[in-house]
C-alpha cells in the first residue's frame, strides 16, 4: 500500500505511520481469514507486528523519498467461499481498517480537548494521526492498480465491463508510478488534488478540523 507525506514529518511520525500500515494489511489477513482463505495467516501476517508487513525497499523509500508501501497480504481467492464479493470484502477490510482508527483518534481529540491532558504535542501527534489514516484510506480507494479501490470497483466491472477491468489490473501500476513520479519531480501532485477534499471531509467530520 502506497502513501505520501513530507519527509521531515515522516521523521516525527514513523511510529503512527507503521502502525496505520500494519494495522490496513492486517485488516486484510484478518478478513481473509474469516472468508476462509488462511494464505496470509500461514505466512505470519495475520498480526500486528510491524516486522511482519513491512517492505524492506517501501520502508527505505518512506525515509529517504517521501512515498512507500507495506508488503500486500497474500490472498488466495480460490479458498474463499464466492471469490468475487469476498475479494472485495477482503481489498474493503484495509481502508475501513484506517478509517476506524482515524474515527478513535477523534473521539479521543474530543475527550481531552478543553482538558490540561491535551499538550500542544499530543494535539499535533493526534492531528497527523488522524490526518495519515484518512489519507491512507482515501489513497487506497482510488480504482488503480495495484491499490484496494482497484479490486474493489473491478470485481463490480468483471460484470458489467471485463476489458476494462483488465486493463484496471494490467496498466495501473504503470499509471500510479507515472502519477506519483509526476507530482514528486513538479510538485505538483493530481492525485493529492484529488484526494484533498475527501481528506478535508473526513477531517472535518472526525476531528472538527480542515487542513
Amino acid at each position: 500500500m502506497l502513501f505520501r507525506l513530507d519527509p521531515q514529518t515522516l521523521i516525527l511520525l514513523i511510529p503512527a505511520l507503521i502502525f496505520a500500515l500494519s494495522f490496513h494489511e492486517y485488516a486484510h489477513a484478518w478478513v481473509a481469514f474469516r472468508l476462509g482463505d488462511n494464505t496470509a495467516a500461514r505466512m505470519g501476517r495475520l498480526t500486528l507486528n510491524p516486522m511482519a508487513h513491512l517492505d524492506p525497499m517501501g520502508s527505505m523509500m518512506i525515509l529517504f523519498v517521501g512515498f512507500g508501501w507495506a508488503k500486500p497480504v497474500p490472498v488466495d481467492p480460490r479458498s474463499l467461499n464466492d471469490p468475487r464479493t469476498d475479494m472485495m470484502k477482503v481489498a474493503a477490510a484495509g481502508p475501513l481498517a484506517n478509517f476506524i482508527l482515524a474515527f478513535s483518534g477523534g473521539m479521543l481529540l474530543r475527550l481531552l480537548s478543553g482538558t490540561n491532558l491535551l499538550t500542544e504535542t499530543i494535539l499535533v501527534m493526534l492531528l497527523y494521526f488522524i490526518q495519515i489514516n484518512i489519507a491512507l484510506a482515501v489513497f487506497n480507494l482510488i480504482p488503480i492498480a495495484p491499490l484496494d479501490g482497484s479490486q474493489i470497483f473491478s470485481g463490480y466491472l468483471a460484470r458489467t465491463n471485463p476489458g476494462l477491468a483488465w486493463k484496471i489490473q494490467t496498466y495501473g501500476p504503470q499509471v500510479l508510478f507515472g502519477l506519483i513520479l509526476l507530482g514528486y519531480l513538479t510538485n505538483f501532485s493530481i492525485i493529492w488534488m484529488i484526494m484533498r477534499p475527501f481528506v478535508n471531509f473526513f477531517m472535518l467530520l472526525f476531528a472538527g478540523i480542515s487542513i
